[in-house]
């Protein structure tokens, strides 16, 4: 039986490895809930692309769909709240130890 570290370690890497997961999840920690919004601020992915990631995410519990008649907005959960956190340690990570000068 694997231990809960290589358990939640598997669990995040499944998600960070899949292209364009992590710049969704940034994308709507930095406000941009609507599907247009966030395609917008991540250049090249297509409709096809993003509805796909959206899926993923929805299905694992990273993001919330909330559909309202006017408009549908994508919500940050706890669990894509806590992705944002390891994003940012592994962005800081880079520019510490990484980054070349």
């Amino acid at each position: 039986m694997k231990n809960k570290i290589s358990n939640g370690f598997q669990i995040v890497q499944d998600l960070i490895k899949l292209r364009w997961i992590p710049e969704i999840i940034k994308s709507l920690e930095a406000g941009n809930h609507r599907y247009s919004e966030i395609q917008r601020s991540i250049h090249h992915i297509s409709h096809t692309e993003l509805n796909r990631k959206l899926s993923i995410l929805i299905e694992r519990g990273v993001i919330l769909k909330e559909d309202n008649t006017d408009n549908t907005k994508y919500i940050l959960l706890d669990f894509g709240e806590d992705l944002v956190h390891i994003f940012n340690h592994l962005e800081a990570l880079q520019e510490k130890y990484f980054e070349v000068s």
